[in-house]
């Protein structure tokens, strides 16, 4: 793996070296968990096999050739294909409302299809179509933006992937939506008329969520977060476990391979709870190491959107920024305590294929815009064409 990077570093495509290093290191610390959780049988009871940690080993190969194909194409020749992908997304999130849906074990959503054998979520497909769209949106239509008429449709935009994966009840990732658009927007030449707007309508929408749509089991999730401890059903429990987890690691942690019996068990540590196996694992340093690295992955995708040639790649990676970074701020808040358990992934930290290659694609589309940002590395470019 080292002499690849070594090649796309000294070949003329200008690789952002860095920031696919950080992710795929990450990527395999992954696997190496997640092999550990199988092989100390501790999450044997959520069926949790050897097919886990080569799915990751897998879907980490398959994502670094993605991030690196998808990084030769020219994102402003890529968004111009939005008449190709949009429909495919539309198509994939539609089908979780037919039979082909199913709800994951342990998950509160009916957000995932099986497909010719194999399980996807087709929302972490629709991540990678909305950042485009919207970022092809924005830069057709930000000089006129703040004319309410515009507003509208960007709002309208904004809210579709939002309202889809509300209905299929998969609130987490409608917040990780909602702060990819407001990353988006509040980055391009929004008026301050606006933004003192915003806290207002998100007031709104937060409250006619609360009192129409959130459960009793979602609401209690909520509040118990500030009444720790006063729960009748229990429902801290998983977050209790995760708390003790990483307490148990101590500074330096019990190692990959200390055993069954060392491990302490949380539901889902190969997935959402990720966090909490990482500090059992390699302890309070560990820990900090794997927050400076995630630390570099969110701050190199900003300083990236700092140096685009133009407003579609700012946006573009506005967009990345906004999904990483909420990622990683509701994952690690939810196993410390201080978030409801609402689902969110840590990028290329939790079990799963398609989240893993979803991450990947998105990467792919910031070192793009890293690649391209100079006319004598474009791919697919006509140097008429206006900026």
């Amino acid at each position: 793996m080292g002499t690849v990077f070594k090649k796309l570093h000294s070949s003329k495509h200008n690789i952002d070296i860095g920031l696919l290093f950080a992710v795929t290191l990450c990527a395999g610390i992954s696997t190496m968990l997640i092999y550990s959780i199988v092989k100390s049988g501790i999450s044997e009871i959520e069926g949790v096999g050897d097919s886990y940690w080569k799915t990751q080993l897998i879907s980490m190969c398959l994502g670094v050739a993605v991030a690196v194909g998808i990084s030769f194409i020219d994102y402003r020749k890529l968004v111009k294909i939005w008449w190709i992908f949009v429909p495919i997304t539309l198509i994939l999130v539609a089908l979780p409302f037919t039979s082909l849906g199913y709800q994951r074990d342990g998950a509160d959503d009916k957000g995932w299809i099986r497909l010719f054998g194999l399980s996807m979520q087709p929302s972490e497909v629709m991540k990678i179509a909305f950042i485009l769209t919207f970022g092809y949106h924005l830069s057709r239509d930000e000089e006129d933006m703040n004319k309410p008429f515009h507003m509208l449709l960007l709002l309208i935009h904004g809210a579709l992937p939002i309202g889809i994966v509300g209905l299929q009840g998969d609130y987490g990732t409608a917040i990780v939506f909602a702060a990819i658009f407001a990353f988006m927007l509040v980055s391009a030449k929004i008026s301050w008329k606006y933004l003192i707007a915003a806290p207002f309508l998100a007031g709104g929408v937060i409250a006619f969520m609360w009192f129409n749509f959130l459960s009793s089991f979602h609401k209690q999730r909520i509040l118990i977060l500030f009444h720790p401890g006063t729960d009748p059903e229990n429902i801290e429990y998983q977050q209790d476990l995760g708390l003790t987890a990483i307490r148990s690691g101590g500074v330096f942690g019990k190692g990959l391979f200390a055993g069954k019996k060392e491990y302490i068990y949380v539901p889902e540590l190969h997935n959402d709870f990720i966090f909490a196996h990482v500090g059992q694992v390699f302890g309070f340093v560990g820990s900090i190491g794997i927050l400076i690295v995630l630390a570099y992955i969110v701050l190199k995708i900003f300083a990236d959107s700092r140096i685009t040639r133009d407003r579609l790649g700012r946006f573009i990676c506005m967009g990345a920024f906004g999904l990483f970074f909420t990622h990683c701020l509701m994952n690690i808040g939810m196993v410390l305590k201080a978030a409801p358990v609402i689902g969110v992934p840590l990028p290329f930290l939790s079990g799963g294929g398609t989240a893993m290659l979803s991450m990947y694609a998105v990467i792919g589309l910031v070192i793009s815009t890293y690649s391209h940002r100079a006319v004598t590395y474009n791919v697919f470019y006509d140097e008429d064409e206006e900026r």
